[in-house]
């Protein structure tokens, strides 16, 4: 027999086998919480690879800049990824306060807005982005939060004058 939880008093509901026991968090929220541990620590190595790309937010509290390893693919004038962690993701929760940011990409920094778009499938966009990325996104991440985010690049040279002293004849 177990013991209610809002009166106290024994119930002949016998518990969920879902239930995880008491003090302990469920499967998923362990996952998250081992994941984002070896992701810290992982990623103060990987960010420091010349040829790894990096998403570089504005730290929503701290106001400093926050560099995080990522994988995606440039299309155009657009860098698409998707977040294992969805709105979990610090990356993500600093693009919701400032949505301004950085992509470098093959070790050239491009600055940028980025779009959280809930409304992407995610699962499929994946299928257009770098497999061994996909393949560690859905590995780690945890059930169905992942998250697809847009970064539309600047325009290397838009707002700029015309050259001086340059003949076009």
């Amino acid at each position: 027999m177990s013991m209610s939880p809002n009166t106290g008093e024994p119930s002949a509901r016998k518990p969920s086998a879902r239930t995880p026991p008491a003090g302990k968090p469920p499967f998923a929220e362990r996952k998250y919480r081992a994941v984002t541990t070896f992701q810290r620590r992982l990623n103060a190595v990987t960010r420091r690879l010349p040829g790894q790309t990096l998403l570089e937010t504005t730290g929503r509290v701290s106001g400093l800049p926050r560099r995080t390893p990522v994988g995606g693919r440039r299309v155009g004038d657009s860098f698409w990824l998707v977040s294992e962690f969805g709105e979990r993701s610090q990356y993500v929760r600093n693009i919701r306060a400032d949505a301004r940011v950085r992509v470098r990409i093959r070790g050239r920094w491009h600055t940028g807005t980025a779009h959280l778009l809930a409304d992407d499938d995610p699962i499929a966009r994946m299928r257009h982005l770098p497999r061994l990325n996909s393949l560690a996104v859905r590995a780690m991440g945890v059930g169905t939060g992942h998250l697809t985010v847009r970064v539309d690049l600047e325009v290397e040279g838009a707002g700029e004058g015309p050259v001086i002293g340059v003949s076009h004849g």
